[in-house]
């Protein structure tokens, strides 16, 4: 019988501390030696004081946390993820500023700060990224188009029986969260609760014909709004005896009361559905972030998409500038087209030479206001027999500008950088996130152009 010999140990130590040598040629070095850090802190601290009370409290780590979130932007991690690779990729912490120090941003601190920074900071980063590619020569803001299109969130399909179970569910959950609280509401809708989950496990597995379904949805509409209603009763009397909620129960307690409040909206939407066959106008889709909304494309295979309305434009030379709506009607075709003229002559100080669009943006309000704002070729695609507002080869050039923005769309929302379906739970979050994704899309093409420019080729 034989016997396995223990592994010989080493006379001395190996060393933990590792030195590793960078070379010029890895994406993320000329990105940290292409950027004005400089600049960028200036920007994050303008974002800061408009939305911190006072200046109290220790300074933060400015230019570690932006590396850290434009690290974000280049290699899509989840926060966690990110702040491992900061601790132990050479690169990164190299991006980040952080070759001379052990010290490294743990995670919540990152999340933190891109919620501090919001869709407003990350826009005004990436604006910065695009202007240093039109000082650079690589960008031209006088040859534009533009377009909108949908940024699709992580929810599930907005059913009834699906919203309420989830409703349902979130309920139950930050109600135990809260504790004594609210531990009457919790006794006296135990019953309710198991009758209501028995319903929505008939709906999916029993209910087979459109009038089976109909009634129990009808019914666990009742079942919710007697939830709902002794829900607000004890959210009332939990505010009047003023008592003192710790930090998890009083964002339990936040929560309950948005849920209570979504769902006084959502009963009737649901009750019209039953009465008439339609869908209500400014349906809510998601309990969690009832500020999202459908978005009708008539696609094939996706005629409607849950989520979020943008407007994205492109510079010639392919850099991208996004702006979110915020509400449902803000960035309709029609509208966005002088919103991309403005923001472009708020951005660069004039208008561009040059603007296309497709025929969704097409009026004769609009080529009379694009004109008065500057605009000498307007290019928005006639629709039936109008003949076009520009000459022939003004039309084949800009028809091919227009064509190509349709790619820019297409990268931002690959797996790469994640602009579709990001894992936030608000609205704010979700506009952060989609900025965050044009910021790696433009900050990714700007690299590797200066590279090209100096004779390097990106090796990481």
């Amino acid at each position: 019988m034989s016997t396995t010999c223990p592994p010989q140990r080493d006379l001395i130590p190996r060393s933990t501390t590792a030195q590793i040598p960078l070379g010029r040629d890895h994406p993320l070095v000329q990105a940290a030696d292409s950027l004005d850090w400089e600049e960028i802190q200036r920007v994050a601290q303008e974002i800061r004081r408009a939305k911190l009370k006072n200046a109290a409290g220790r300074h933060p780590h400015l230019r570690a946390l932006l590396g850290a979130v434009l690290f974000m932007a280049l290699r899509k991690r989840p926060y966690r993820e990110t702040e491992d690779a900061i601790r132990y990729y050479a690169p990164a912490r190299y991006f980040c500023g952080l070759t001379e120090t052990t010290w490294t941003p743990d995670f919540t601190t990152i999340q933190d700060f891109t919620a501090l920074m919001g869709e407003e900071g990350i826009k005004r980063l990436n604006q910065y990224v695009v202007g240093l590619a039109v000082e650079e020569k690589f960008a031209d803001p006088a040859v534009v188009a533009a377009d909108t299109t949908a940024q699709e969130a992580a929810i599930p399909h907005p059913g009834e029986i699906s919203l309420m179970a989830g409703f349902l569910k979130s309920v139950c959950a930050a109600s135990t969260t809260i504790g004594h609280a609210l531990k009457g509401f919790v006794q006296a809708t135990a019953a309710q609760f198991r009758t209501a989950t028995r319903k929505a496990r008939e709906y999916r597995l029993f209910a087979k014909s459109k009038a089976a379904r109909g009634r129990v949805v009808k019914h666990m509409a009742d079942l919710v709004e007697k939830i709902n209603d002794q829900l607000g009763k004890q959210l009332q009397a939990v505010a009047e005896r003023k008592l003192t909620l710790h930090k998890k129960s009083l964002m339990a307690k936040r929560k309950l009361e948005q849920l209570h409040q979504t769902m006084r909206i959502l009963l009737p939407q649901i009750r019209y559905w039953l009465r008439t066959g339609t869908v209500a106008s400014q349906k809510i889709i998601s309990i969690h972030i009832p500020q999202l909304y459908s978005i009708v494309r008539g696609k094939i295979g996706k005629a409607v998409e849950f989520g979020l309305r943008w407007g994205i434009t492109r510079l010639r030379g392919g850099y991208l500038l996004a702006t979110v709506a915020q509400d449902r009607h803000e960035l309709l075709d029609n509208r966005f087209v002088q919103k991309a003229v403005e923001d472009l002559i708020a951005l660069f100080g004039k208008a561009p030479r040059a603007f296309a669009y497709d025929r969704g943006g097409y009026s004769t309000k609009n080529l009379r206001e694009l004109k008065a704002l500057g605009v000498r070729q307007v290019a928005l695609a006639p629709r039936g027999r109008t003949p076009w507002p520009v000459n022939q080869d003004a039309r084949k050039r800009l028809v091919r500008e227009r064509a190509q923005i349709e790619a820019g769309i297409a990268t931002i929302k690959a797996a790469r950088y994640g602009f579709n379906c990001p894992p936030a739970r608000s609205e704010a979050m979700m506009g952060a996130c989609g900025q965050r994704a044009v910021l790696g899309f433009n900050l990714t093409k700007l690299v590797r152009e200066l590279a090209a420019r100096k004779g390097l080729v990106l090796e990481g």
